[in-house]
């Protein structure tokens, strides 16, 4: 790897990295935790007080004054996804056959920032990131083909940001938001697609404590889209509003080898209850599609212990409340209660920058589910879980 990059000039490494980001598609799980695959080895815990790449900007724009001269960073994150759904009763008219095996495959989620310090108390910068996604295929001809077949939301995210150092114990950082979203959603005898562009913002405070402990505070927004929509080849539209998230985060240095660091987060999922599809002309219902979310909070802990000069181990653990329970899931959105068990490493490769590499299992609890739909009961319970891996790397010049 050495050699390899002893032949690039040092700012070929950007562009080559930007070229492999902007040819890559996938995501997986409605809300993405993945912004920066460099926190994935402490199960992104402290998201909003690290503040060490460009890459954070995403979880707190605040934390960019820390950051010198011009930094860059990009990562690829690889998630494969089990929902696999056992019968426990379905009954109805329009049942297929066969329990639709298992739903998810291998994703890709890239992401990727810049950051520019113009002083010694104010910075720029810009991050680009998948925030959102949905991705389910089931079997054609499954027990559920009248709930759901195929089921995809992809979002793309850009967000330039600014901070200011206000003191040495505070600095404010805040970000515009253009964010797309594409939905296309098919079960037997209906197709639903659309697309949008909307805006929303970001904001963040970051409090520098003592050298050896920061906490961050921030916020996302909700962003709605009025998705110019297609209902079986029929002109519609339709509305989404995508959840707003607050974190609160805490990163200290223990000693001259540990670090350890901890997040509280809080999604208000209650934004989206159902999207209604109506025609675009007299606004006559042609479709709607049940979500019936309620909000969710997530609890991480995790260390790092520096082995050595170049090389830092990485653990964490995450614990999230999904905001779908047993009454509002639906076979388009079968998720459940997760634990999230974390490890991964770093290291430092001198003048060519750092990689940041991780692995995360999710435990999902056991999903029952009882959902009726064109007088259809599909009646069972899915097994859930998800692998995750991913790498980052960063380079400051």
């Amino acid at each position: 790897m050495k050699k390899v990059l002893n032949t690039l000039p040092r700012c070929a490494l950007p562009v080559l990295l930007f070229a492999a980001f902007s040819g890559t598609a996938g995501a997986a799980a409605f809300q993405n935790w993945e912004q920066d695959a460099a926190g994935l080895g402490v199960a992104h815990a402290g998201s909003a007080a690290i503040a060490d790449t460009a890459a954070g900007l995403y979880y707190n724009p605040a934390g960019l004054v820390r950051l010198d001269g011009v930094q860059f960073s990009a990562g690829f994150t690889g998630l494969r996804p089990q929902f696999e759904f056992n019968n426990r009763g379905s009954t109805g008219p329009a049942l297929g056959v066969g329990d639709g095996g298992d739903a998810g495959s291998w994703l890709a989620v890239p992401n990727a920032s810049l950051s520019w310090r113009l002083g010694s108390d104010l910075a720029l910068g810009i991050g680009i990131t998948r925030p959102f996604a949905l991705d389910l295929d089931y079997d054609a001809d499954w027990l559920g083909r009248v709930h759901a077949q195929r089921s995809e939301i992809r979002t793309l995210n850009i967000n330039p940001a600014i901070a200011y150092r206000v003191s040495d114990r505070v600095a404010l950082g805040f970000g515009i938001n253009y964010q797309t979203i594409d939905l296309d959603f098919g079960r037997a005898g209906q197709r639903l697609k659309g697309d949008d562009g909307s805006w929303g913002w970001n904001a963040g405070v970051l409090f520098t404590l003592s050298p050896a402990m920061r906490v961050g505070l921030s916020y996302r927004s909700a962003i709605e889209h009025k998705l110019d929509a297609r209902v079986d080849g029929s002109a519609a539209r339709a509305a989404v509003k995508l959840p707003d998230t607050a974190i609160l985060s805490v990163w200290q240095q223990v000693s001259d080898r540990w670090e350890a660091m901890g997040d509280l987060s809080y999604t208000r999922w209650n934004t989206l209850k159902r999207i209604d599809f109506v025609e675009r002309g007299s606004g006559v219902l042609l479709a709607s599609e049940p979500f019936s979310s309620g909000n969710s909070w997530r609890l991480a802990w995790g260390a790092a212990y520096r082995v050595s000069d170049t090389f830092k181990f990485k653990f964490g653990l995450a614990w999230e409340r999904s905001p779908i329970g047993n009454n509002g899931r639906t076979a388009r959105l079968p998720d459940s209660n997760s634990l999230r068990l974390s490890f991964g490493g770093q290291w430092l490769l001198g003048a060519f920058g750092r990689l940041d590499a991780g692995y995360s299992y999710l435990l999902m609890r056991d999903a029952r589910i009882a959902q009726t739909r064109d007088a259809n009961l599909l009646r069972g319970k899915y097994e859930n879980g998800m692998h995750i891996v991913g790498v980052q790397y960063s380079l400051g010049f």
